[in-house]
């Protein structure tokens, strides 16, 4: 069994690399983006010819929350479609990449912060393959899901991302999945199909974020209620913004900054995404 493996075998596994994995963290948006060729698709499927080809591909999205940490540990992870109300097409995509139980293990086995737990249940949510199926259409590459701990405040999400940043040197990218600004309630409906619309508020704090990253100053966005009305606006809840607090802690000091996607939608939810390395 992969989980009886030693940690010495699983570090031969995946031995260490010359080049070091970048960190992106992704805009999601509409499941919709995963099947329209639009300017975010378009720009994923960019960000993956730009970037080394990963052994692996571990994704945090805002759609997995789990009382405590769970990684996916299956062969076949499914395709989950985690959302009602849209055309059939989108509820008839599969994206069957692989899993790997063995980099499951491996992350398991690195972590300090917290247990984690090897899930068999999950799957991929449309957090991950609206996402990645733009960017890995062959579905050759193993792709995990990491959940994210809803009992645990923001700053245990940065200090256990700390843990995982030895896979990037081990050719693992790891993906944070959310949105910057996500407001549903608020959004502007009629004005969905006008991208670059923000209310003054979103506008507002979607820039601060991107001078905090810019600034390196992680504490403001770990502490992100500290900002104001707007942030609250924000983040009225945490699942969408916590994919980047992981991409921050997974961030070291040489990394190139780089942000795409940065547009606005329907007023209340960015697409903002970054690169770092």
């Amino acid at each position: 069994m992969t989980t009886n493996h030693t940690f010495q075998q699983l570090i031969q596994t995946f031995p260490e690399q010359d080049t070091i994995m970048p960190v992106l963290f992704i805009g999601h948006g509409s499941p919709m983006n995963g099947i329209e060729d639009n300017v975010f698709s378009n720009q994923w499927a960019a960000m993956a010819k730009s970037i080394p080809l990963p052994k692996a591909v571990i994704v945090i999205s805002a759609h997995w929350q789990t009382r405590g940490t769970q990684i996916t540990a299956m062969d076949f992870p499914p395709t989950i479609h985690d959302f009602g109300g849209f055309p059939e097409p989108l509820y008839e995509v599969q994206y069957p990449a692989p899993g790997q139980p063995e980099l499951a293990a491996f992350t398991k086995s690195i972590v300090h912060a917290t247990e984690i737990g090897l899930d068999h249940e999950w799957g991929l949510d449309h957090g991950t393959w609206t996402v990645v199926r733009h960017m890995y259409p062959q579905a050759q590459i193993p792709v995990l899901q990491l959940s994210l701990d809803y009992t645990k405040a923001t700053p245990f999400h940065f200090e256990l991302a700390n843990e995982l940043q030895l896979l990037r040197r081990r050719g693992i990218l790891i993906i944070g999945s959310g949105n910057m600004v996500h407001n549903l309630r608020m959004l502007n409906w009629q004005k969905l199909e006008q991208p670059g619309f923000a209310y003054d508020w979103a506008a507002e704090i979607n820039a601060a974020f991107k001078s905090f990253i810019q600034t390196n100053n992680n504490n403001a966005l770990i502490h992100y209620e500290q900002l104001g009305t707007a942030a609250k606006l924000a983040i009225p809840t945490p699942e969408h913004f916590l994919p980047l607090i992981y991409t921050l802690g997974l961030r070291n000091n040489t990394d190139d900054l780089f942000f795409f996607n940065d547009i606005a939608v329907g007023g209340s939810l960015t697409m903002t995404s970054v690169k770092f390395g």
